[in-house]
């Protein structure tokens, strides 16, 4: 019994830790002197842990139309900051100001999200390691 016990308090310490081993600092992935922007439309947005993701279809000169994946905050800062699921819509034209990742790859630290309508929704969390912007207060 005591056995038991003792593998399923060390299961659940081992669980509880995942995503502390998951999560990366933003200088890990991102490169903080690549400040990009990025216009195209909205293909979906994933509302999860620990990061939430924007998916932005963003077509070049040659009408190649690359999926870019923008990193944001989890979804509790998001809705903290005036997020809502229905903040951002499938096909909406959108402006994602942000950093771009270190390998190369079509993903970013996103800073802020602009509507098509004008309205800035800000991204990221002031703490996770990002550079600090005059307008990202929170």
């Amino acid at each position: 019994m005591k056995l038991r016990s003792g593998f399923c308090a060390l299961a659940m310490a081992a669980l509880a830790g995942l995503p502390v081993w998951a999560h990366h600092s933003f200088a890990a992935e991102y490169d903080a002197a690549k400040l990009i922007t990025l216009k195209g439309a909205v293909n979906h947005v994933d509302w999860v842990n620990p990061h939430s993701w924007v998916h932005v279809d963003v077509t070049d000169a040659d009408g190649k139309v690359t999926t870019w994946r923008c990193e944001t905050a989890p979804p509790n800062i998001l809705f903290r900051r005036g997020w809502t699921k229905n903040s951002l819509k499938e096909g909406e034209q959108v402006t994602v100001e942000g950093y771009m990742a270190k390998d190369g790859s079509a993903t970013m630290s996103a800073n802020s999200v602009t509507t098509a309508s004008g309205k800035r929704m800000l991204t990221g969390s002031a703490g996770d390691g990002a550079p600090k912007r005059e307008d990202d207060s929170k």
